[in-house]
């Protein structure tokens, strides 16, 4: 199997080095461009056998499975560049979610899916959400979801939902991490821990936590009922913060919404409405 990567931006190079650490990728199973060659030719280097192409139509041309990897407002371009080059058997991945399926159907004549990744499948873990098109069978999904669980749990979602599940599994490192920033920051400030010390039992707090949610059978509200003894620090810190954070969330929700709506409208106008 060869597998494509048009962009090799933040994103698109998580995929390729992922996929190659984990063994489920050999270099030369992996052909890449880039609007900067340059970037390319550098994953070329990390990575030797990987295949730079000239054009994004080159990799096309020699991929089973192509991962788009650009901006939304991009695809247009490359849809009218690669249009030709594309097989009724062949699988293209989008990976930003504001480029609908209906949109990438109406424009070319193969198999179409969109996989919302993170950058926690650096580690090789998160999940991957995944979304399918109409000429997408059985096997198709087989074989992308064999090769996304070698970085990630595949999540099959309903595209209406991709939003609020990027939310968590996208954005949510970015999120979770500005929490923790701000507590090592106080606590360093404010008792003269080191800062590495902090952000190392950040990290191993963050990694145990997310075993009980996933592994350990627990709920969040159970487990800060197992942590929180009634009267305890915990359950004062836990008072402070249900106050100070009441609503935040609901208009982080929103902003992130209300951010999707816009560049699904561009979308939709870069499109034509195609689709709908």
């Amino acid at each position: 199997m060869k597998v494509g990567f048009i962009g090799t931006g933040s994103m698109g190079s998580i995929l390729i080095d992922a996929f190659i650490a984990s063994g489920a990728l050999r270099p030369t199973q992996v052909f890449a461009s880039n609007r900067t060659l340059e970037k390319a030719t550098l994953l070329a280097q990390r990575h030797p056998g990987l295949n730079v192409c000239s054009s994004n139509s080159e990799t096309v041309r020699n991929c089973d499975i192509v991962f788009v990897c650009v901006k939304p407002l991009q695809y247009k371009a490359l849809i009218e560049e690669i249009g030709d080059d594309v097989r009724p058997d062949q699988i293209l991945v989008s990976i930003t979610s504001p480029v609908q399926i209906h949109h990438l159907e109406h424009a070319l004549a193969c198999k179409i899916a969109k996989v919302i990744p993170s950058i926690t499948h650096l580690t090789l873990s998160g999940a991957s959400l995944c979304m399918y098109g109409a000429r997408i069978d059985a096997e198709d999904r087989l074989v992308l979801e064999k090769l996304l669980s070698s970085i990630s749990e595949p999540l099959e979602i309903k595209e209406a939902h991709v939003r609020i599940s990027s939310d968590f599994s996208s954005c949510g490192p970015a999120f979770i991490s500005f929490f923790v920033d701000q507590w090592v920051e106080a606590a360093v400030e404010m008792t003269g821990i080191g800062r590495e010390q902090a952000i190392s039992l950040a990290g191993e707090m963050l990694l145990g936590t997310g075993r009980l949610l996933t592994e350990g059978g627990f709920h969040p509200l159970e487990l800060q009922e197992r942590v929180a003894v009634p009267g305890g620090i915990t359950a004062e810190a836990l008072a402070l913060l249900k106050q100070s954070l009441n609503g935040v969330f609901h208009e982080l929700i929103a902003t992130t919404h209300a951010k999707y709506e816009e560049d699904l409208h561009k979308c939709d106008s870069l499109f034509g409405d195609a689709g709908t």
